[in-house]
This record gives C-alpha cells, structure tokens and sequence, in this order.
C-alpha cells in the first residue's frame, strides 16, 4: 500500500504544473511550494521550534489561540506554520507571531525527510485533521512529539473500515489527540486508541477574545446609519442568489445590507453588484461616497469581516448550501441569530447551535425570504436567538489551556 501511495504522489507531481497552466488555485498551489524550503532557511540548527500544521484558514484560526499563549510564555521557541491550501497560506503568509509560513510540501518521502531535517520540531502540533502517511511516518521515524489539537473524526472515515488499515496505522504516530467531542474519543478507543481529551474546539477562545478588542469601522458605522442590517459573511453563488432575490423583492427602505462574498475577484464582484436594483457601494469604490444613502454594501476585501459581525443584527454564513460552511462562531460570539444552509452536519458548532435553535438552516428561496423577515419584524425573538448563540460560546471555553497544560510538559 505505500509503494502505490507513493506512485500516487509521484504522478500528482508531475501533473500539477500542466494543471497549473490552467487553474489559478493550482498555480498558488504548485508556485507557493517552491518556496518552501527557502522561506525555512531561516531556522538555524541551534533554534528551538514550534511547528503547526493547518490544511488551510478555518483550521488555522483554531491554532491562534495555542500559538499566542505559546509566544507569550516560551518567547524563546520560534513558530514555524505551514497550509496545504492557497487559500489559507494566501491569506495569513504575513502572519507576525510566526517565524516562518509556508505552505506544506507534497507528500512524498524525500521531500518530508527534507522538510523535518530544516524545520526539526520540538513537538509537531497538527490542527483538525489532515493526515498525510509519509509526513507521519518521518515524524514517528524521528521520534518526534505530534499532538492532534480540535480533532475531529467521524464513522465514515476510513481508519474506521475494514479497508483502512493503511491509514490507521498512521495514527499510532500520535502521541496525544485533543478532540472536540466525546464521538471521536470513542471512535479512537474502537481502534485502540486511548491517548485521547475532549478539549473541545480552540476557536472557542479565540472568538471570545474578539469582544476585548477594538470592533468598530467608521464607514460600517457610517453605512449602518442606526439601521436594522444583515451581514451575510464569506457567501457563495448559490447564497447569493437567496440574498440578491429577497434585497431585489422583499427587503424595507429601513433594511440593509452587508455582503462580504468568499470569492472577491473583479467579474464576481461586478456580477454580484449588477443584480442588485436597491442602491449598492463597493468597499473599492466608497471614498468620498455618503455611504449612508446606500442600502447595501459589498466588501470586496479580505481581513475586515469578523469586526463587521460586531455590527450585524443578524447574520448570514455562507458555504452551507455547497457542504463547505464558514465560521459561525464569530457572528455568535456577538450575540447574533445566525442563518446558514442545510448541508452543516460536519460542522460540531453548527450541528450544536441548530439544536439549540440559536442558528437557523435554509434550503430554498422561501425559507431564506421567512426567516430575514421575521429577523426584521420580530425584535424579541431576534434578541433571544442571539443570546443563545452568545450563551454557547461562553460555555465552551477553556480548550487552549488544557492543551497548554500538556504542552508545558513537553517544552
């Protein structure tokens, strides 16, 4: 099984520049890893380093909290943070608590031979998921420590079938897995896995910390204008649509709208704002704009949507209608009724917070057109819907010291 494995990585690397040639992800993807080993030239033999390993934002949103508390009391390690995906090295590569970000080599033998000789870890430490066997192999062959932080694992994955010998031995690597519900500890103890915490989900504090800092935008503030708005956060085409229809047909001159979209290139953007009939401005576009006579505002940038939550009445989280949702606890954290799309059962929080009736699912035109009116018309039970969402996330504090706690052991 590891020689056709590693059959399977040779051919992805020789196909992955012509597929380059075609799709911009991929070139990020191919280019970003051909700087790898330089951008880890600056670790030098006598550092003493801390690795992270994300597969891309989501996760690594969940390794801040452990990497703050890492540079506060161990100033003396360096941080090194790697992505497998563009989309999260594209965003955070000029992350400044890190020493070094780069994205992950392809994972072939030499090259992960190459990469822990440069990068030599104290203690690996692994977000969520992301399991690749030569990477596990030469952290167990170097003997080095690897924890899996806000794991979570799940029936159908294949260490749990009788095919997947493979990869479950690959597991054995681990020397400790923080995991974020009782679910896959009991999954990891059917395989003989009993190194296991349920620590819950380290985003948890870091969203908390969200409400300590400075959330306020002069020009949300401006736009807001003391009106009841939406924002609809890291939405997607099929989230679009929903929206755009209800502004066009549904929405009061007293309603408005921000939309952050996922994909901010120029033609998305320019077909998103087309389609809208009710007065819109572009964050692009808004110097010198009186952006309080417009209705909706379309946030054609990255960096800025977690202090546009703080501003919301309530909250739409986009990626629900294609099994890819985003981040639902910060607009919780705020206190805000969140809608999402039906497709979140692989999302812990989102599963939590639907039976909990603090977030609300949608599957079609007429359920998304409900339930944003009745957010707007219903002041009670748009505030008590908020309150269950600031509520869960309070009681689900404290996942990063019990990993510090382990960690302190090991450094």
């Amino acid at each position: 099984m590891n020689f056709l494995y590693n059959i399977l990585v040779f051919i992805a690397s020789l196909l992955l520049p012509f597929i380059a040639l075609f799709n911009k992800k991929i070139k990020l993807f191919a280019n970003g890893r051909k700087e790898t080993f330089t951008k880890l030239s600056s670790i030098k033999k006598t550092d003493k380093v801390i690795w992270f390993h994300a597969a891309s934002l989501g996760e690594f949103e969940q390794a801040i909290p452990i990497i703050e508390e890492l540079k506060n009391k161990y100033s003396n390690y360096k941080i090194i943070v790697t992505f497998f995906s563009p989309s999260g090295y594209e965003i955070r590569k000029k992350y400044a608590l890190a020493d070094v970000v780069c994205y992950l080599p392809l994972d072939s033998k030499s090259k992960m031979k190459k990469f822990l000789e440069i990068a030599h870890p104290t203690i690996a430490i692994i977000i969520k998921y992301e399991f690749w066997p030569n990477l596990l192999n030469e952290l167990k062959r170097k003997e080095i420590p690897t924890i899996l932080v806000s794991g979570i694992l799940r029936e159908g994955q294949s260490f749990f079938k009788w095919y997947g010998g493979f990869m479950r031995e690959k597991l054995n690597t681990f020397n400790h897995f923080f995991v974020q519900n009782e679910e896959s500890k009991k999954l990891l103890k059917s395989i003989n896995l009993n190194n296991v915490t349920i620590a819950g989900d380290t985003r948890f504090d870091r969203v908390s910390t969200i409400l300590n800092q400075d959330n306020s935008l002069n020009f949300i503030t401006e736009f807001k204008d003391n009106k009841y708005t939406v924002v609809a956060g890291s939405t997607w085409k099929e989230d679009e649509e929903f929206l755009v229809n209800y502004i066009n047909n549904r929405a009061s001159e007293g309603e408005k709208f921000i939309i952050a979209p996922h994909n901010i290139n120029h033609k998305n953007i320019e077909l998103l704002k087309n389609s809208i009939t009710k007065k819109t401005v572009l964050f692009s576009d808004k110097a010198a704009k009186n952006l309080a006579e417009y209705q909706v505002f379309i946030i054609d940038t990255i960096g800025i949507l977690t202090k546009i939550y703080a501003s919301a009445d309530a909250a739409y989280v986009g990626g629900g209608l294609k099994t890819g949702l985003h981040n639902i606890l910060e607009p919780a954290t705020f206190g805000v009724p969140v809608v999402i799309g039906n497709k979140y059962s692989k999302f812990k929080e989102a599963v939590d917070l639907v039976n909990l009736k603090g977030c609300i699912t949608i599957k079609n035109q007429d359920e998304f057109s409900t339930i944003f009116s009745k957010l707007k018309n219903d002041e009670s039970f748009r505030k008590s819907t908020g309150e269950i969402n600031k509520k869960y996330i309070q009681e689900n504090l404290g996942a990063t010291e019990l990993i510090m706690n382990y960690l302190k052991n090991q450094l």
